[in-house]
This record gives C-alpha cells, sequence and structure tokens, in this order.
C-alpha cells in the first residue's frame, strides 16, 4: 500500500478544499492514488461540500450549555442568517453545546465526537449539512468553564430560543451559597459582561502586548502636552488605571447600579469570580462589502 504521506494528504486537501481528516481517509481508501481519491470525495459529497468552503460564514449562531459546576459555549457559522432559524441548523448547534459540555473545548476533540443518532463524527454531520442546506458552515470556537463549587451561569443576550443566539455568556462563580442565588449573581455578571465587554478578568490577565500598546499611545499622547518626564509618567499612571477600568471585569463599574466595582460586588456576596467567556457571532470575521450597483453593471456587462 502506498505511504499516506502529509504532503500528499495537503495536496488533496488544497484540490478538494475537503477536511484534513477526509482526505486522509480517500487516501488511505484508495491506495493514495490523488485523482481516485477526489472522485472518493465527490461520492461521498465531501468534495460537493468543500466547493462552499471559501465562502465567508459570518453568521449562525452562539450556543450554551451547562450541568452542575460547569458550562460551554460554541459558535456555528453559516453564510446567511435565514440558516440561523432553520430546525436542522438549530439541532445541530444545541447538540454541539452539549456535547463540548462533555468532551471539553478543543475543536479536534468536539469533531472526532460521535454526534447522537446519526453514526456520524460531528465534522462528517456538519459536511452533511454543508451538503444539504447549500451553504458554508464551520465549527468556529468553543469554550467551557468549571468551577469546584459553585455555578458557572449562562446568559444570552437576544436569545432565538432557550441558549441558542447571537451574544453568549459565561459566568464563573465560585463559592459556597444556594445554588439558586449563585445563578442569579452569575446571569447578572453575564448580563454585565455581554453589555460592557471585558477583555480580561482581573489586572495579572490582561494581554501584555495590548497594555505595552496602550503605554506607548499614551506615553505619546502625554508628551505632546510639553510637560516634563516626570509629570508624563504620573499622566500615563492614571490613565493606565483608566485603561484597566475598562477592559478589565473586577476593575469595571457593575452596570446594574452605575457606581459599585464588580470587584466589590463579589465580595460582597462572598464569592469569587473566577472566569467568563463572551462569544458574539462573527466577530473577527470581516465579511464583503455588497456593492449593489456593481454587481448590476457586471450582470449587464457595463
Amino acid at each position: 500500500m502506498a505511504a499516506i504521506t502529509a504532503a500528499l494528504v495537503k495536496d488533496l486537501r488544497e484540490k478538494t478544499g475537503a477536511g484534513m481528516m477526509d482526505c486522509k481517509k480517500a487516501l488511505t481508501e484508495t491506495d493514495g492514488d490523488i485523482e481516485v481519491a477526489i472522485d472518493w470525495l465527490r461520492k461521498k459529497g465531501l468534495a460537493a461540500a468543500a466547493k462552499k468552503s471559501g465562502r465567508v460564514a459570518a453568521e449562525g449562531l452562539v450556543g450554551v450549555a451547562s450541568a452542575p459546576g460547569k458550562a460551554a459555549v460554541v459558535e456555528v457559522n453559516a453564510e446567511t442568517d435565514f440558516v440561523a432559524r432553520n430546525e436542522t441548523f438549530q439541532a445541530f448547534v444545541e447538540t454541539v453545546a452539549k456535547i463540548a459540555l462533555e468532551v471539553g473545548d478543543n475543536l479536534d476533540a468536539i469533531n472526532a465526537a460521535a454526534f447522537p443518532g446519526s453514526g456520524r463524527t460531528v465534522a462528517e454531520e456538519l459536511t452533511h449539512m454543508i451538503a444539504t442546506i447549500g451553504e458554508n458552515m464551520n465549527l468556529r470556537r468553543a469554550k467551557m468553564l468549571t468551577v469546584p463549587q459553585g455555578v458557572v451561569a449562562t446568559y444570552m443576550h437576544g436569545a432565538l430560543k432557550p441558549g441558542l443566539g447571537k451574544i453568549g455568556v459565561l459566568a464563573a462563580v465560585a463559592g459556597p451559597g444556594e445554588i439558586a442565588a449563585l445563578e442569579t449573581l452569575g446571569r447578572q455578571v453575564g448580563m454585565h459582561v455581554a453589555a460592557a465587554r471585558p477583555e480580561a478578568l482581573d489586572i495579572d490577565a490582561v494581554d501584555s502586548s495590548s497594555l505595552e500598546r496602550e503605554k506607548a499611545v499614551l506615553t505619546e499622547q502625554a508628551r505632546a502636552s510639553g510637560k516634563p518626564e516626570n509629570i508624563i509618567e504620573k499622566m500615563v499612571e492614571g490613565r493606565i488605571r483608566k485603561y484597566y477600568e475598562e477592559v478589565v471585569l473586577l476593575e469595571q463599574v457593575w452596570v446594574h447600579d452605575g457606581e459599585t466595582r464588580v470587584r466589590a460586588v463579589a465580595k460582597k456576596s462572598g464569592v469569587a469570580l473566577t472566569g467568563f467567556a463572551r462569544f458574539q457571532l462573527g466577530e473577527g470575521i470581516e465579511k464583503p462589502k455588497d456593492d449593489f450597483a456593481a454587481e448590476v453593471a457586471a450582470t449587464a456587462g457595463v
């Protein structure tokens, strides 16, 4: 049997756009003959799905699932908002969130997990949906949080249905107390995170490169005032504190009262906020800008 090398798999992937594991399986089944492997993928419907893989998928749904002491959030993208209203797609996202809750947030592990009632893996089920619905789709990301004691609450802003929507949040609330009370606080934290968009849990977790970039900008702004270096240093320190209040969850002002710091809210409740995740559908994906006039002109041959 011919050796199935990484280079051969890569070549088949570039020719078809199919997934790495599908390409490897195709080559194994066809004794490494790349042309026969292409036909094998086409027959399985995988190459047909691959033709859609170059199209931008920035719509879809965010899904959350929870169990005692843990919760997961996933984002599954499609090309149009219309697909988000498809019951099959909704059921897929709900199921994938539950699978992430069991296997963790590693995408390879989720894709390799069995999709209930289908005889397929999650990745294979997604490929099947692409071929059936006719849009490019992908499982973009997943996150799971756990606490040894307490709750990981979930919040879905503008939910399309329970656990599905466009902005999903997890909030880990660690500590003793009645579960119902902890869930209520966790949901309030989730609402805060959805609105305030923190980037880090605490000051130590702030991305160092982002912090240095912010310091450089603030220093140049302060120097433009013409003040001496010792004054500039104090000005920058003050502005960095303000920066922390904008991007650090525990330093932010609690949106529910507009005056208390989130840190103080947690302390008063006798709990610790140990983590959060905020998934907003399509964030960071560059969407193509439609030029209707140009499209009409091109169609008319102008």
